[in-house]
């Protein structure tokens, strides 16, 4: 019988996988290994036909080692750690599972939005009555800056405009239409920084987008903003985050993904630094958005292993 493989496990049941693809001749097999040992996640894939990964890094040399392999399906949206030219190269086929976590996400970043604004994370009874912070600010008069208005950006959208007096987004892919059915107004990077008060993340991690948020954009925003990431790390360099911090230049950062997951000893300053608040990338997480996940990266499997189109594929 062949298999499909779950590499990266983290999940409490896989009773659907199991007996789906037991309905159609595959066995599921599930690693319980260490946990990030990629040279014993790969040798227990080794035979697959199909795998289901997380964060493990399936590159060139991994996928050397999977002779049998037709079809890989990430549990999630991003895709960064999945090497799809070299894949499609050699007729695997790749899927993700988009929009799943469309409010679990929105509305986690509305969370920290709030958090962070409102300095949630800094009280203490010893000060009962009294904030920690003075810089605690209204939303009805300030404006909220939208960076990547896509699936997720724009149920952010939408859910925060009564909020502001003015929503702005960048995307370059988005035309002023789409942005103005989201609630939003279309506008460049460098306005965006000079003018919003909020600034949330929701693009995803390509090469225009890694450092997004370097020293040079933090210097062009006037407002002293709150920064706002649940899309991944590296779209902001945290070096020159931390010094923002430091210098007042922005007002606090609410954080669910890193640069480097999970965080290491060198991160430590910012995660924690006074004005940070974070959560361990469970952004995405919700009842029912963590069951959708799995039933569509399972089906997504199945129908890429049948030769059947999925809106979800890559290419």
């Amino acid at each position: 019988m062949k298999s499909i493989a779950v590499i990266d496990t983290g999940y409490e049941s896989y009773d659907y996988e199991l007996e789906l693809f037991h309905e159609h001749g595959y066995q599921l097999i599930i690693y319980n290994g260490p946990a990030r040992d990629r040279k014993l996640q790969l040798d227990f894939a080794r035979e697959a036909a199909g795998i289901l990964v997380r964060g493990t890094s399936i590159d060139e040399e991994a996928l050397d080692q999977m002779p049998n392999l037709k079809a890989i399906v990430r549990y999630g949206a991003g895709y960064e750690n999945i090497d799809i030219e070299t894949a499609t190269s050699k007729g695997i086929r790749v899927a993700n599972v988009q929009g799943y976590a469309n409010h679990s996400v929105s509305d986690h970043a509305i969370a920290l939005m709030f958090s962070c604004i409102r300095n949630l994370g800094g009280n203490s009874v010893l000060n009962f009555g009294k904030p920690a912070r003075k810089e605690v600010f209204e939303l009805h008069n300030k404006t909220l800056g939208i960076i990547g208005i896509g699936r997720i950006g724009s149920h952010f959208s939408r859910k925060t405009s009564a909020l502001f007096e003015r929503t702005v987004a960048y995307d370059p892919y988005k035309t002023a239409e789409y942005m103005q059915a989201n609630k939003a107004e279309k506008t460049d990077l460098p306005e965006l920084l000079n003018k919003s008060h909020v600034i949330s993340l929701h693009c995803n991690l390509t090469d225009e987008t890694q450092y997004l948020l370097c020293e040079a954009a933090f210097l062009k925003m006037q407002n002293k903003p709150v920064i706002i990431n649940t899309s991944r790390g590296p779209t902001i360099c945290e070096k020159d985050l931390l010094k923002a911090l430091n210098s007042d230049t922005i007002h606090s950062a609410g954080l669910d993904v890193f640069e480097k997951e999970p965080p290491g000893k060198d991160q430590e300053m910012l995660l924690k630094h006074p004005k940070v608040i974070f959560t361990p990338h469970i952004a995405w997480y919700s009842d029912r958005a963590s069951y959708e996940l799995q039933k569509r990266a399972a089906d997504n499997m199945l129908a890429l292993l049948s030769g059947k189109h999925v809106d979800d594929e890559l290419h």
